[in-house]
């Protein structure tokens, strides 16, 4: 055996192993509960582990003078899918599942924010 197939045999079972150890720690360690935190006037209306969803529903969040935010859950996932402000920016933001940005619903004072489960804000953003 010539020395670059030893060189190409090493690297090809470091690869295997560093393979192998990637996952068997992501099955020794799973993702932790992304917890969907829904706030109206800074208080806490519900928490939502999107990790524990199976089915999707969804629900009405009522606010003063008739205001209403309708709230979509599915699986790993959530979003406004109607809303009664003026503006609908919050329903225009479409599907949230990790912590990269909040939905938030300034004229009915809604906020949905995910925590837990990492994200895909990079070392560079925060």
């Amino acid at each position: 055996m010539n020395k670059q197939t030893k060189i190409l045999t090493g690297v090809l079972i470091a690869v295997v192993l560093l393979s192998a150890g990637v996952l068997v720690w992501r099955k020794l360690n799973p993702q932790s509960a992304q917890i969907a935190k829904i706030t109206q006037k800074g208080q806490v209306l519900q928490e939502i582990d999107l990790t524990q969803v199976k089915e999707p529903y969804s629900f009405v969040i009522e606010g003063e003078n008739g205001a209403l935010n309708t709230v979509q859950v599915e699986p790993g996932r959530i979003c406004i899918s109607e809303a009664s402000c003026p503006d609908q920016v919050c329903v225009h933001q479409g599907w949230i599942s990790d912590g990269s940005e909040p939905i938030v619903c300034l004229p009915n004072q809604v906020i949905i924010q995910i925590t837990g489960g990492g994200s895909q804000v990079d070392a560079a953003t925060g």
